[in-house]
Formats: structure tokens, sequence, C-alpha cells
């Protein structure tokens, strides 16, 4: 493989998407990630993540030698200062406006002047996210997929003060991850999550009208239309309050075929959001 990553990388949030990033960038050749949490048990909680990827990797003949080999690697903090040496920061927290934000003017103010940063927002506007930042020409969208791992995708978000170094780089960064990069301008949704998103919403609507079951509705789209998975099923590996968030924003910014149905709303109310609580248009042990 001739394309590289950076070999020291940042990654703030350790949470599933958080520690799937940071799981392929050192699989892929990082020589140091550092995650960054809000506090110890959450940074416990993001080694845990890694480490666990890392295993299955191992187990699955992806990655070879001790297990301790590849944890070494890895570090978790709850300080910002870590991330002075990281050549790029990923950022991976909560998909909030106000928590974006302060996330990412505390990174930028850790990071040096040559150093790049991202947002792994899947609908937040880049470039907003961008004008609150000191060095918006070296910030750019790297939206990654669920499962991290396993996923072939990235969405390269260009935001309008994005500079074109970093539109090459973000790329070739991309293609050292063994996945492929899709650069799409920014816009509300992008383009993954603003279609992904209106296939879910619709699916949804449709067992709130008994349409069919959710188990119907998603073989009809993965026997019918090839997909990988049903609309449903991956609405709960996401999570329904992170897919609500999101359709909400959409709501917001593309009108009323983004309104999310009041089943959405009723189920994330009932603490129904998918895999992450055992519970969402489909039962988990």
């Amino acid at each position: 493989m001739t394309e590289t990553v950076p070999s020291r990388i940042g990654v703030l949030g350790g949470g599933r998407m958080g520690a799937g990033i940071a799981h392929a960038f050192l699989v892929s050749g990082a020589q140091q990630v550092t995650v960054v949490e809000i506090n110890d048990d959450a940074a416990a909680a993001a080694a845990e993540r890694v480490t666990s990827d890392l295993a299955a990797s191992l187990d699955r003949g992806k990655i070879t030698g001790p297990l301790e080999d590849w944890t070494a690697k890895l570090a978790i903090s709850t300080d910002y200062s870590v991330f002075a040496d990281c050549q790029l920061v990923v950022e991976a927290v909560p998909e909030k406006w106000e928590i974006k934000v302060a996330s990412l003017q505390k990174a930028e103010a850790a990071l040096g002047a040559d150093a790049w940063l991202a947002t792994n927002t899947s609908s937040i506007s880049v470039t907003q996210l961008g004008e609150q930042l000191e060095r918006p020409g070296r910030f750019c969208g790297l939206h990654f997929f669920n499962p991290v791992p396993a996923s072939k995708l990235v969405e390269v978000v260009l935001a309008a003060q994005t500079s074109s170094e970093l539109e090459g780089l973000a790329r070739t960064w991309v293609l050292g991850l063994d996945k492929t990069p899709v650069v799409v301008k920014d816009a509300p949704g992008f383009a993954s999550s603003r279609l992904g998103v209106a296939i879910g919403l619709e699916a949804i609507r449709m067992v709130e009208e008994g349409v069919a079951s959710a188990q119907d509705i998603d073989n009809a789209m993965v026997l019918g239309y090839k997909f990988p998975i049903g609309p449903l099923a991956l609405t709960d590996i996401v999570g329904l309050d992170v897919r609500l968030g999101i359709a909400e924003y959409l709501h917001s910014t593309l009108g009323e075929r983004f309104e999310p149905p009041q089943l959405m709303r009723d189920m994330v109310a009932r603490g129904e959001l998918g895999r992450k609580t055992g519970k969402g248009f489909y039962t988990y042990d």
C-alpha cells in the first residue's frame, strides 16, 4: 500500500465511533494514537473498546503479533494537552452543536500550528463549525461509518474554508486506512446521511402506519434492493437517539420531508434506542 496515514493521531471522544476510528488508524500504521475522553470512567471504557477491537482483528488474522504490541501504541487521557504532538486530530464527540464547538476549540488550542483537525459529524455543517476555529483552512469533515473496522467508506466533507492541500491529504489518509473516500461539499446531511436518514425515516413511518413489520420492511430492502442491512436494523445499530438528532437537524435545514415520525420520538422517550439499550425495532440479548 503506497498510501499512508499520519504517524501521530489524536481522537477526541472514545465512544463506539471514536474507538473505531482509533482502531482504524492503529491497524493502518499509525505509531501513536491518543484518545481524549471527558473523565476517567469514560477513558477506561474507551481503552476497553479499542483493545477489544484490536483483539478481534487479531482473531480474524487482520493483524499479527502480541496484543500488547498494539495496545502499546494507544494512549488514553482526559487532558487535551496530549494532542500537542499529533499531526491530525479527529473529533468524535456527541452530535450536539455546543459540544462539538467547545471540543474542537479546545483541541485546536492544544494542536501545533501545522497540525490538521477533522470532525466526524454526520450532519452538522462543517463550514459553520470551521467558522468557530482560528485555522479553518486546516479543518474538514472525515465522516466514518459504523462499525468503523468493517466499513469501507469515509465521507470527506469539504468546508468552504478547507484548503486544497487538506483535500488531497484527506483522500490519501482514507486510502491509507484501506477505505474508499467519497468527497462532498458541505451541505446538510452531506450525501450519505441525507439519503440514509430519508430511507430510515420512511421505513419508520411504514411501521407506524402498520404497512408491514420491521422485519418484513428490512427483508424487502435486503432481498429486493441488495441492501447489506435493512434500514430499521441499521437504525438500531446507529441508535434511535442519534438518528433523531440528525433528523431534527435536517428537518430544520431541509424542510418537512425530514420531520421525525412520532413513533421515533416515542421510542427515544421510552429509552428504546436500539442495540445499546437492548431494544429498538428489534430486541437484543
